[in-house]
């Protein structure tokens, strides 16, 4: 996409001092990330050279493990995996059964530090392939149903708890004109510091995500993608205390898109900051190396913040998320920044102010895919408003060149909707979108007006805010509520004992293979 000259008049300088500012912000928490690593970074490195499957009381082996190993993990996980292999002469699927049986292998005398480089290497080189496959495979079916992919690209959700009912909801929704279909993850599974292992038929408002459920509706997916000669993407949470290992299983089963944002679990969830920040480091570089776009979650800080007046916390953050998505290697076309449409219906001049803040969105951010969310706060029971308001939504959607619009239902509460009101609300976008196809490269609008200057106002605002988060540090912002005015401490929050510092001989492959595919930071010797 190439960048156009603002409609709205938004001064480059300023843009490029706010993207500044969000670099200096980023730049020291980046060096903690750096020196550290977690609980889950190691299972998911685990996960990703072959580590599978749970013992009798369904405890995964990448937990198993990890358990086994304990402080050790400072030093990387993945030299004890390796180690196993070549020891007890055995497979990784063969390895895992008997960790799931109770083999402890932390204990286990290592051999000589070519031979696990050499083991690392044939492992990390299959990696590498599984997630190419991948990769190759969704731009083949994009490229082959190139005349077909519509913009922005309609996302639905379903969330039976039961993934069986949920292929049929998503098959349902494909079927009715939908492009993205994400499934919504059972409650507080972002708390569990596991993955659940298999297939799952028991969730309350959502399903359960693991590597077979992934596995289960991809492939119900790809049968609609040949029935329909359509692209159709899938969606899961990318969050919580297992934010890596969830993108590794993404990234090894062909999910396209994950909700991964760097602030979202400490604010939202209680999670601890630096537990989060480092993962989110490691899970981006995962994303980009299997070319997934993620969500960011910007739109629930006007949850609990008001949308007028805190508009500019919005941009700040989808400025951070940048960099934090960049310093993973990242590029913008991965980056699907959130934000939303939740201004109180009864501002005057409210749809103006939606229509300013998403546009200016755009604008900031010319190449990302930006995900534009829907009425929510203030959705009402009266389904002739509630209709209204999400189109008005669709409208702005249109009307901004938004990339991933996450459609209103008028059964919002429920978060598998009605099958009947998602069907409408598909037909609502399609019509909305369809016929103002062309409507933004024909609109102008007044210099000084009430969109030109809402926006103005809203960027000096948050240069305002970034320079002093800058000021402060980043963790000391959220410690005294800055972001959605949700206040978190540094050495609190869920997951702080996962965190450790790295010894002066960590050894994880899979991290050097993911910097040096994605030209992250410094590259270092994989073992000494």
């Amino acid at each position: 996409m190439t960048k156009a000259k603002s409609k709205l008049g938004l001064s480059g300088p300023k843009i490029a001092k706010a993207r500044a500012l969000a670099a200096d912000i980023v730049a020291p928490v980046q060096e903690f990330i750096d020196k550290h690593t977690t609980v889950t970074i190691e299972r998911a490195t685990l996960r990703l050279l072959g580590a599978d499957g749970a013992n009798s009381d369904g405890v995964p082996v990448p937990n198993l493990i990890a358990g086994q190993c304990g402080a050790k993990l400072a030093g990387g996980a993945a030299a004890f995996y390796l180690n196993a292999l070549i020891k007890l002469n055995k497979t990784p699927a063969a390895l895992n059964e008997e960790i799931a049986k109770g083999l402890d292998i932390s204990g286990l005398e290592f051999t000589d530090a070519r031979r696990i480089q050499h083991k690392a290497d044939e492992l990390v080189k299959s990696l590498d392939a599984r997630i190419a496959g991948n990769v190759a495979h969704r731009n083949a079916r994009l490229k082959q149903y190139k005349d077909k992919v519509k913009s922005p690209l309609i996302y639905v959700i379903v969330a039976t708890g039961n993934i069986y009912e949920d292929v049929k909801q998503a098959r349902s929704a494909a079927l009715e004109g939908a492009d993205i279909i994400a499934v919504i993850r059972t409650t507080a599974q972002s708390l569990l510091d596991y993955v659940p292992y298999g297939a799952t038929t028991e969730g309350f408002g959502g399903t359960y995500a693991t590597q077979e459920n992934f596995r289960i509706m991809r492939a119900a997916l790809d049968e609609i993608v040949d029935r329909e000669g359509r692209y159709i993407r899938l969606v899961n949470y990318c969050s919580g205390l297992c934010m890596p290992e969830i993108a590794a299983m993404g990234a090894m089963e062909r999910l396209d898109m994950m909700l991964n944002d760097s602030m979202y679990g400490i604010l939202f969830r209680d999670i601890n900051m630096y537990r989060t920040f480092t993962d989110q480091f490691f899970s981006r570089m995962i994303n980009t190396a299997a070319d997934i776009i993620i969500n960011t979650g910007e739109d629930n800080y006007l949850t609990t913040s008001d949308a007028v007046e805190k508009a500019h916390t919005v941009l700040a953050s989808q400025l951070i998320n940048e960099k934090f998505a960049a310093s993973a290697g990242m590029p913008n076309r991965l980056m699907g920044l959130g934000h939303a449409f939740e201004i109180d219906p009864q501002v005057k001049n409210g749809f103006l102010y939606e229509y300013a803040q998403a546009l200016m969105a755009r604008e900031i951010f010319p190449e990302h895919p930006l995900k534009y969310m829907p009425p929510t706060k203030f959705m009402t029971g009266d389904i002739f408003k509630g209709y209204a308001m999400n189109t008005l939504f669709n409208f702005v959607c249109k009307a901004t060149d938004q990339g991933i619009a996450l459609l209103g239902m008028l059964t919002e509460a429920i978060h598998t909707p009605y099958l009947q009101d998602r069907h409408l609300a598909i037909e609502n976008a399609l019509y909305v979108h369809n016929t103002m196809a062309d409507f933004m490269g024909e609109i102008e609008f007044k210099k000084e007006g009430i969109m030109a200057r809402r926006a103005r106002q809203v960027l000096d605002e948050t240069i305002d805010m970034l320079a002093d988060v800058k000021r402060r540090g980043l963790m000391t912002a959220i410690e005294t509520g800055t972001f959605a005015e949700i206040k978190r401490l540094r050495d609190g929050g869920k997951g702080f004992d996962g965190v450790y510092e790295k010894t002066a001989d960590y050894f994880n492959p899979v991290e050097t293979y993911l910097k040096k595919k994605l030209k992250v930071g410094k590259q270092e010797t994989l073992c000494s």
